[in-house]
């Protein structure tokens, strides 16, 4: 039977312009959401407010809309609720589980490439990146004060060790439970110096304040569902049903990029297409 109270969403970022693989995700939410008879929301991921723009988000709005997506409430723009963030940062710096790391992504590099000299691979986490090498985790309550207070730049990464214990976590998928490996993530960034949050902590958030009841994306993002599980147990947040879908790739079998024009929404429209070519390019039925 249809049921009225699920809540699906989608939520692109305005940092380029949406394609195929965006417009896909879209529509199979949007779909998906009727055939429930319930709820699309459409949600403004522009924490990155220097490469989202006021110009790409009307640009992405207007591929959307081409498209013939719909979104049932006002869009959440996540860069209007830093302090809502802040505010779940600040429970799990009360249950001791955030530090301040400061090594950059290039010194990261030096250190494993230091550590890996000797023959011995060191971790990565599921996207391929050196599982963090810092050992600031070790510092007492002083001196990651000092860290903060310094005005160098700096990171808080979850203390996953600590998060996770001997607690295990899982995650309902496509009608069955998925064992969640989140300590494969290492202690991931929930926050830095000039941005009050990250992708992983206000995706959890949004989904519980907009009542989310199925997250529908990408394959991507799997992986990324056990660091969003975790989060949900810390924060006493319900989590919801996720279901992740095949991903749409160029003729080379590419995944698809932003960065790559030729596969965009704007440009294909620009060539011609109608919104009807690139749904029977996605091979996405909508009846």
């Amino acid at each position: 039977m249809p049921d009225p109270k699920r809540v699906f969403r989608f939520a692109p970022s305005p940092n380029g312009e949406l394609h195929l693989g965006h417009a896909y995700s879209a529509l199979l939410n949007l779909k998906l959401a009727r055939a429930a008879e319930g709820k699309c929301l459409l949600r403004i991921e522009d924490i990155d407010t220097a490469r989202c723009t006021p110009e790409l988000e009307k640009q992405m709005l207007e591929d959307l809309e081409w498209i013939g997506f719909e979104w049932d409430e006002e869009p959440r723009r996540q860069s209007q609720q830093f302090e809502f963030y802040r505010s779940a940062l600040k429970r799990l710096e009360e249950q001791k589980l955030l530090y301040p790391s400061i090594l950059s992504r290039s010194e990261i590099r030096q250190k494993v490439a230091e550590k890996e000299a000797d023959g011995n691979r060191w971790p990565r986490d599921p996207d391929g990146s050196p599982i963090y090498p810092g050992d600031e985790r070790f510092l007492d309550a002083e001196e990651q004060r000092s860290i903060i207070a310094s005005g160098e730049r700096y990171a808080l990464r979850l203390d996953m060790e600590s998060a996770v214990g001997v607690s295990s976590f899982d995650w309902f998928e496509d009608g069955r439970f998925v064992e969640a490996s989140p300590k494969k993530w290492g202690d991931v960034v929930l926050a830095r110096k000039d941005t009050p949050t990250s992708y992983h902590l206000c995706c959890v958030m949004d989904d519980a304040l907009q009542g989310v009841t199925d997250v529908v994306r990408g394959k991507d993002l799997y992986d990324a569902t056990a660091v969003h599980v975790v989060l949900q147990e810390l924060l006493g947040l319900i989590s919801p049903s996720y279901r992740h879908h095949d991903l749409v790739f160029d003729n080379q079998r590419n995944k698809l990029s932003k960065s790559n024009r030729s596969t965009s929404l704007r440009a294909l429209r620009e060539a011609g297409n109608t919104a009807q070519d690139v749904i029977e390019m996605m091979g996405l039925e909508l009846a």
